[in-house]
């Protein structure tokens, strides 16, 4: 068995920002496993947020020797970037080769067509108005917060003014601490937001352990492959997983079981990167309340084949990954 890694760079078709940043390009590592016959592939996004580089996980993947297994896997490496995308690969190979996809696999039912949310980046209140504006035939859109509480209020309200009828959530990407917050919850509410992703930083969220907000309050950062989840539970009401911190589908779908044992809603999230990471996360869609899988339609232009994008739904085609 080979495993090789590739680091791509996707240009973005504007930039995207949030409180912790901007970008411009999604940079990507495809990790592809070979078995002589058949090859997989499985695509992820290193975060600087948890210490990961482009280098490091590409070196990670290319000097990974096995086991080739994705049960052992979950104790060979830590969960994160460099083991989603091989754990991606080895799904994705397993269904080559047995010619079935991954759904039937993992005794799942075939992904339908998702609603998926929009994500508006951070900007002006006035820029945020206008985003908004330019995609209110949306039905889900996500705003992108976390800065100071007055900006951030009169971003909510251009946003509703100007998409009325559509859904909306919001991300702060730990950007408030716990005052800011529950001032932000009134507007909130005025906007009729739904879910307020990962509001304070993820090592001080334990003010939230009892809290009950009057939004609906999601983990983001403050949850990685679930090994705090009943802590969470304490604190949220959602968690948002994601397969580049989770380290793949496989534990993906376990920690997703689990959290509906503890009565977590959950959001299947992603970050900006082709539909090659957006398939396997299309696996969890049928526990999911939120989808947010939007990553491709920021981009300048998509991996193809592709997602299928239309109408605010995301639909799987076949050839993207784990479908043959």
């Amino acid at each position: 068995m080979k495993i090789s890694a590739t680091v791509e760079s996707w240009p973005l078709a504007g930039a995207f920002t949030i409180a912790r940043g901007s970008k411009i390009s999604a940079d990507v590592v495809v990790a592809t496993v070979d078995d002589g016959e058949f090859q997989g592939r499985g695509e992820c996004v290193p975060y600087p947020r948890y210490g990961e580089s482009l280098a490091d996980v590409a070196a990670a993947i290319d000097g990974y020797r096995g086991p080739f297994d994705r049960l052992a896997l979950l104790e060979a490496l830590p969960a994160g970037a460099a083991r989603n995308a091989i754990d991606c690969a080895l799904w994705d190979l397993q269904s080559r080769r047995a010619g079935v996809s991954v759904w039937q696999l993992a005794d799942l039912p075939p992904p339908q067509s998702a609603t998926t949310a929009y994500t508006l980046s951070l900007d002006s209140p006035a820029a945020m108005g206008k985003q908004a504006a330019a995609h209110s035939h949306r039905p889900l859109l996500k705003a992108k917060l976390g800065t100071a509480v007055a900006a951030d209020i009169e971003r909510l309200r251009r946003i509703r003014d100007a998409a009325p009828t559509a859904r909306l959530i919001v991300d702060a990407n730990e950007g408030w601490d716990f005052h800011a917050l529950t001032i932000s919850l009134p507007a909130a509410n005025d906007a009729n937001v739904e879910l307020v992703e990962q509001p304070l930083p993820a090592f001080a969220d334990g003010g939230l352990s009892g809290y009950r907000a009057s939004v609906a309050l999601a983990a983001d950062e403050s949850i990685l492959d679930g090994g705090n989840l009943a802590a969470i539970a304490e604190r949220y009401q959602a968690i948002n997983i994601k397969l580049d911190k989770t380290g793949g589908l496989t534990r993906a779908l376990a920690l997703a079981e689990e959290a509906r044992t503890l009565g977590l809603e959950i959001m299947i999230g992603c970050m900006v990167s082709t539909s090659l990471a957006m398939a396997p996360a299309m696996a969890l869609t049928s526990f999911a309340r939120y989808v947010d899988l939007d990553g491709p339609l920021l981009l300048r232009q998509d991996r193809p084949p592709g997602l299928v994008y239309e109408g605010g739904l995301v639909s799987l085609r076949k050839g993207v990954w784990g479908e043959y």
